[in-house]
């Protein structure tokens, strides 16, 4: 194996490497950018993967919270009841 090829794959290899720790470093921007967003008047406070089409997200937009589920056939929202509030049978 001549030098030159040698040097071909060190080069390419180190480009590899430095491109993943270039994304990584800009995941990690993108994640705090979020955050910040994301304790805004509107966030999404927790999601949960039903299977693999449809997900039930719990929202917030100011003081009130809504559950959301998605990706069936029909999208359903439904107010979350406030905490003090006693549920009626």
């Amino acid at each position: 194996m001549p030098l030159s090829d040698l040097a071909s794959a060190v080069l390419a290899l180190a480009a590899v490497i430095g491109l993943i720790l270039l994304l990584r470093v800009g995941g990690q921007f993108l994640g705090r950018k979020r955050t910040r967003i994301a304790n805004g008047p509107f966030a999404l406070e927790g999601q949960f993967g039903i299977d693999s089409k449809r997900r039930l997200l719990l929202l917030r937009c100011g003081e009130a919270r809504l559950l959301l589920l998605t990706g069936g056939p029909t999208d359903i929202m439904l107010p979350w009841p406030n905490a003090g509030a006693e549920i009626k049978s």
